[in-house]
Order: C-alpha cells, then sequence, then structure tokens
C-alpha cells in the first residue's frame, strides 16, 4: 500500500472518529440480530417448531445475512474503486441502520404468519448487503489516510467497533432482558432495535464530513489522464484470486471464531446447560471489555513485529485456549463461564485486530475496495454458518462441547495458514514495489 501523504493529527481523529462510529454501528446492528437469534426469533417467528429446531431455523435467517455479504462486497466494492470511497460508506451507513430499526417494527408470527419470518429473512438479507461493503470501507479510508508504519495500531481502532457494539447490544438485551418474560416477549425485545435509528443519524453526520481518501483522488486524476480502468472485481479475481482466498483464511478467525464465542455460546448456555440469560449476556459483556483491551495491545504489537505475524500468534493462541474456554463454560459456575467466554473473546481478538492491515496490503490500488471487501465476506459466509455448525455439533453430541471446540480449532488453523501465506504475499509485493520495475504485478 502506497504511503499517503502526511495529514494533520485533527483529521486523522475526525476520521477515526467516523471509520469507529460506523462499524460500531454496523455490529450493533448484527450481534443484535445474533443475539436476538438465540433469545427470541425462534419462540417470536418460528414458534411452531420444535424448540431445538426452532433454534436452528433461527440461526438460518441469521446466515442469510453472510450469504449477502459477497454481493454487498461487489455492489459497493465497485462503487468505493470507482465513485470513492466515502460515498460508498454513506449508503451502507444508511442502509444498516434502517434495516436494523425496521426489524424491530416487524409484526410476529402470532400476526401475520409466515409473512412475519419472510420480512425477517429480507431484512436480514438487506443487512448483509450493506455489512458487504462496510467493513472494508472504513477499513481502507483509515489506512488511506495513514502513515504505512502506523497500519497495525490504526487498523485496530475500526475493529474497536466490533466489542464496542457487541457491548452496546449485549447491554442493551441485558436491560431490557430484566423485564419480566411477558414484557420482554411483547414489546421489550424491540427497544434495542428502535435505538440503531438515532444511532444511524450520528453516524450520518461523522460520515459526511470526512475527505475523501488521497489514495482515491488519485485514481481520479490517473483515470481523466488515462481513461477508466477495467471492472474492479473482474480484474481482481483475473489477477489476484490466490491472495482473496488467503485474505479470506486470515480473516476467519476473526469472525467466525467471535459468533461461535458470542452468538452461539449464548444459545449453547441457555438451551444446553440451563445457564440463565442474563448470566449469559453478561459473560458477553465482559468478554467485549476484554476484546478492547486485547484489540489495542496487539495493534500495537502489529506496528513492531508485523500485522500477520500478530495474526498467527493469534490463531495459534486460540488452538490452545479451545477446549478450556468451553470447560469453563460447561462447569456452569457463573464466575467460570464469564472467564471461559473472555478466555476465547480475548484469543481470537489477537488475529482480530490487525487483519485490515494484512489484507488490504495485499492488493493494487486500482481494484483495492473490491478485492478486500469480497475477501473479507467470502470469510463472512462462512462465518454466518459457524453457528448452526455448532449448534448441529453439539446436538449430535447430546449436548456436549467438545464439537464446538473442535470447531473452534479448525477455524484457527485456516487463520494459521492463511496469515503465513499473507505474510509471504507481502514481501513479495513489498519487494516488486521498492523494484525498478515498480509495476510489475504479483503473482496470484
Amino acid at each position: 500500500m502506497s504511503t499517503p501523504p502526511k495529514p494533520d493529527l485533527k483529521d486523522i481523529r475526525r476520521l477515526l472518529t467516523a471509520a469507529f462510529s460506523g462499524t460500531a454501528l454496523e455490529w450493533y446492528d448484527y450481534f443484535l440480530y445474533g443475539t436476538a437469534a438465540a433469545l427470541v426469533f425462534n419462540k417470536l417467528f418460528f414458534p411452531e417448531l420444535d424448540p431445538t429446531v426452532g433454534t436452528l431455523a433461527s440461526f438460518v435467517t441469521f446466515a442469510v445475512g453472510f450469504v449477502a455479504r459477497p454481493i454487498g462486497a461487489a455492489v459497493f466494492g465497485h462503487i468505493g474503486d470507482r465513485y470513492g470511497r466515502k460515498v460508498s460508506l454513506i449508503i451502507t451507513v444508511v442502509m444498516m441502520g434502517a434495516t436494523t430499526g425496521c426489524i424491530g417494527l416487524l409484526p410476529t408470527y402470532d400476526t401475520i404468519g409466515l409473512w412475519a419470518p419472510a420480512l425477517l429473512s429480507l431484512l436480514r438479507f438487506l443487512q448483509g448487503i450493506s455489512v458487504g461493503g462496510e467493513w472494508s470501507g472504513a477499513m481502507l479510508l483509515t489506512l488511506e489516510h495513514t502513515p504505512k508504519e502506523k497500519h497495525g495500531s490504526y487498523s485496530s481502532v475500526p475493529q474497536l467497533g466490533s466489542p464496542v457494539g457487541t457491548l452496546l447490544s449485549s447491554g442493551a438485551f441485558a436491560i431490557v432482558g430484566m423485564l419480566p418474560d411477558d414484557a420482554f416477549y411483547s414489546w421489550g425485545w424491540r427497544l434495542p432495535f428502535l435505538v440503531a435509528f438515532p444511532l444511524l443519524g450520528f453516524a450520518l453526520y461523522l460520515r459526511m464530513h470526512i475527505e475523501e481518501s488521497p489514495v482515491f483522488r488519485a485514481m481520479l486524476e490517473d483515470a481523466e489522464r488515462n481513461g477508466p480502468k477495467p471492472a474492479p472485481l473482474v480484474e481482481a479475481f483475473r489477477r489476484t484470486w490466490g491472495r482473496m482466498i488467503v485474505g479470506v483464511g486470515a480473516a476467519f478467525l476473526g469472525v467466525g471464531g467471535f459468533f461461535l464465542m458470542s452468538t452461539f455460546i449464548i444459545s449453547y448456555g441457555t438451551d444446553e446447560l440451563g445457564i440463565d440469560k442474563q448470566t449469559m449476556l453478561n459473560a458477553t459483556v465482559i468478554g467485549s471489555v476484554v476484546e478492547i483491551v486485547v484489540l489495542v495491545l496487539a495493534g500495537r504489537l502489529a506496528d513492531r513485529i508485523g500485522a500477520w505475524r500478530v495474526c498467527a500468534l493469534g490463531a495459534a493462541v486460540t488452538m490452545v485456549a479451545a477446549f478450556p474456554a468451553f470447560w469453563l463454560v460447561d462447569t456452569k459456575e457463573t464466575g467460570l463461564v464469564h472467564l471461559g467466554v473472555s478466555l476465547g473473546i480475548g484469543a481470537l481478538s489477537i488475529p482480530y485486530a490487525p487483519i485490515g492491515a494484512v489484507v488490504s496490503g495485499m492488493f493494487p490500488e486500482e481494484f483495492r475496495y473490491s478485492a478486500v471487501a469480497m475477501s473479507y465476506n467470502l470469510a463472512g459466509v462462512l462465518s454466518g454458518f459457524v453457528p448452526l455448525m455448532a449448534t448441529s455439533l453439539t446436538s449430535a453430541a447430546d449436548g456436549a462441547s467438545w464439537g464446538a471446540a473442535l470447531l473452534l480449532i479448525a477455524i484457527a488453523a485456516c487463520t494459521v495458514a492463511g496469515s503465513f501465506g499473507a505474510g509471504t504475499i507481502l514481501r513479495r509485493r513489498g519487494a516488486a514495489l521498492s523494484s525498478p520495475a515498480q509495476n510489475a504485478e504479483v503473482p496470484a
């Protein structure tokens, strides 16, 4: 990634605030849906099904959003590479906030029958499309404004939106969860979704007042002189399909592992172990606080030893921590449950911190948005089925957690392999860009 001109510190702070607020809204909306899928939707939108089957059906609608993410990556990647990172990010944040707020207005199965889960799935699909362009745009806008030697720590700032979004969503559900069950299931669960409307207004205001990426401005000048480049996504697949596969592996743990240790763990704890839902929600809140600390530290470490090395290290730590994390939750002791969830989330947060610097650095500027968005969101497609897979594994094991722990280890192993692959690509790309033949194409 080329080094941008040195921006004013005030501009950097404004940019980071806008990137963080948008991703926080994105993950608030997404984790809110995941929590509701574990606690509410199976009862209100699939009441005619067996409880376990209803939970599986609820997680299927959760996965629908991830299936939609590559579509969003293609659409907003094209917009971001052709019309600007800022334009794309304004559209995604409006789309995300509006669809989430509308979920809070949906009638349930008892009111409109099968239309209820159908409309829920549609809104979830629209959520997925908007998320398909959000993360990559926020990450690129951040890294294309800031010095390369600080990309490890700066790339962790948009990632802070994940735990903050989780804190807000889990905290919101923890508050409404204190309502009597009748009130909670009739109207209380809707309140956290409706909060998305005012949050959208705040995030949109910040997005409207940021500067376009200097990298994109240079691309516009080049297009005016030499004409537009070929379709960005087509070029990304044609020239760098191998790097995109590596990016999928490197990003897998940060997304899929987190949904295993948040969305799935809530369902597992309440349905299989009989733990009070408030205890499980509190566990994810505590885990999110741990994640904030880990993200900051891991981002700084990435500046010192390299982003891809931190990703590989964090994935290896997760493999070691997987079984202990689930064993602690299996005790059903409140303090140990909190510790187990925090251990799992803390470990997988290490590779999540600098993943933006790893994936972004592998691709040329002219189709970077499309390539990064597609890589990250293909990992998201796989991640969307992780709660469903984990639920199926524990059900097949008569409620035992060893299947879910093995799944976490497998996901972490993919990220170890992807991180080492990314390290090789980044070294080759750095050597190519520093050589006299700077325009030489690095093999896929």
